[in-house]
């Protein structure tokens, strides 16, 4: 892409900085659509204010198409936000330099442990940590894990990669960096210092004492709803850019980031960017974990079963409108810290609504279906076990994990199948149709601990309305069933 064609078009921001003189202060782990719609435009508009210290070398951990696509065009691309009153384009130029891990983990180690980097911010998905998200201890048996602690010159997973490079700036002498999590975890700074230090000591007992000594794992939230990337998207931004961009991406107006102020060394102001920093994310990080991404994966899950296809689609039927904002009402929102008031909780669910609503955006459920047994421990079951601690009723949430239980027989109610996207794929779908009555598959899928540990297959109240939320949505469909449970409530 060619800047100087670009200035005159209209509503399309441009890099006005000399990309030039930009320092790698920041590698990122995970050079997907999400960073580069959310963290990127942030550390963009900090470089533009006069900081010229943070470009980013982003690492694409697994596949090489994002390489492939940005380095020809000099690492450029476009950020395209979308609503029902047309669209704007914003052309990052934070990113300096696109690196493959398998191709060369030195060079990412290089880039990790230049003294010139002070940040590694992730965003690799909750797969991507080689943990068990039902506890979030490390997996030492995981593949990826298993190799990097025996081949750490050439790991593959983002812990490997982090733990090596804090392990070779010790040995030069250097300060460690901040590591910065942006996925979708809870506390997930502080799960991601929980798997450093636990891969670090069983390196080097040292090693492990000096990253707990003097590193930093900052709690962040991050939001903002980024759909995949169409062909028809990439047609449309040649025509509004006035040249081609082989992997722009795709975004809604809203925008949110909490970060933790701890940090191990400079940062960029990305305050003046939009970005909060506070002293505690944990009430932030609960209502959007809890609020979007909970109520995400359950329209994903119901709508797809019903044979919906989009976000909008889904939410347009007020019957699960209804069933979502309730939720939201009734069993989320009393899990929320005190500090948040109900009239900003309020706001909140009207704002998340009104975005699931965005006509422009088409964002598939398949792709929020994507990973649901990396997900929902934090994103429906951790709501699930503060309301059965409280003798509180969890009726609609048991409602949508029921839903993803249908999802995983791999049809909707018109019969046409989908694949199952997910690290336990194999086990899940083979759980769900294991057996011809709900209570068979309940059963069969309680078992998969890794999701649901040991606590709730043992929970009575938990085990008895799911099963039953399960024979209703196979019976009746989940519209008949919503209804029915409808019903129960009044």
């Amino acid at each position: 892409m060619a800047l100087a064609s670009m200035g005159t078009h209209q509503n399309v921001i441009v890099p006005r900085y000399d990309r030039h003189q930009l320092s790698p202060g920041i590698v990122q782990l995970g050079l997907g659509a999400f960073h580069r719609a959310h963290a990127a435009v942030y550390t963009d508009r900090a470089i533009a204010s006069g900081d010229q210290r943070w470009g980013i070398v982003g690492v694409s951990l697994r596949q090489a198409d994002t390489r492939d696509a940005l380095a020809p065009q000099d690492n450029l691309y476009t950020v395209v936000v979308r609503d029902a009153d047309g669209e704007r384009l914003h052309v990052v130029g934070a990113l300096i330099a696109s690196l493959l891990a398998p191709e060369n983990p030195q060079a990412v180690l290089a880039a990790m442990t230049d003294p010139r980097c002070h940040v590694v911010s992730l965003t690799v998905t909750e797969k991507g940590y080689g943990h068990d998200p039902a506890t979030r201890a490390l997996r030492l048996d995981h593949p990826d894990i298993a190799h990097d602690l025996t081949h750490p010159d050439a790991p593959r997973s983002a812990i490997g990669f982090i733990v090596r490079a804090l392990a070779l700036r010790k040995k030069a002498g250097l300060p460690p960096f901040t590591v910065l999590s942006c996925d979708n975890l809870p506390s997930n700074g502080l799960t991601t210092r929980g798997l450093v230090l636990a891969f670090a000591a069983a390196v080097d007992s040292e090693l492990a004492h000096w990253i707990d000594t003097h590193g930093a794992f900052p709690n962040a939230m991050v939001d903002r709803i980024v759909p995949k990337t169409t062909d028809d998207d990439r047609a449309g931004v040649a025509t509004h850019l006035g040249a081609d961009d082989a992997w722009p991406v795709m975004t809604e107006p809203f925008s949110q980031w909490v970060i933790e102020d701890r940090f191990a060394g400079p940062r960029p102001r990305w305050e003046d960017a939009g970005a909060t920093i506070v002293s505690e994310v944990e009430p932030y990080e609960n209502a959007k974990l809890r609020m979007l991404n909970g109520t995400h994966s359950s329209l994903a899950y119901l709508g797809a079963v019903i044979g919906y296809v989009t976000v909008d689609e889904a939410i347009a039927d007020a019957r699960l409108a209804n069933f979502i904002a309730a939720m939201m009402v009734e069993e989320i929102e009393p899990t929320l810290s005190l500090s948040l008031s109900s009239s900003g909780l309020a706001q909140y669910r009207s704002e998340l609504l009104a975005r699931y609503r965005n006509p422009a955006l088409k964002h598939k459920l398949q792709q929020i279906a994507m990973d649901g047994s990396q997900k929902l421990p934090q994103r429906l079951l951790g709501t699930i076990r503060d309301r059965l601690r409280a003798g509180a009723s969890c009726n609609r949430l048991c409602f949508a994990v029921a839903g993803w239980l249908r999802y995983l027989a791999g049809k909707d109610e018109s019969g046409l199948a989908y694949q199952i996207s997910d690290p336990l794929a194999e086990v899940l779908h083979a759980a769900a149709t294991s057996s011809s009555d709900a209570a068979g598959q309940v059963a069969a899928l309680l078992a998969v601990r890794e999701v649901f540990g040991d606590d709730l297959p043992g929970n009575r109240q938990f085990v008895s309305t799911l099963t039953q939320h399960l024979e209703n949505i196979s019976k009746h469909g989940v519209v008949e069933a919503m209804r029915a449970l409808e019903s129960e409530k009044t």
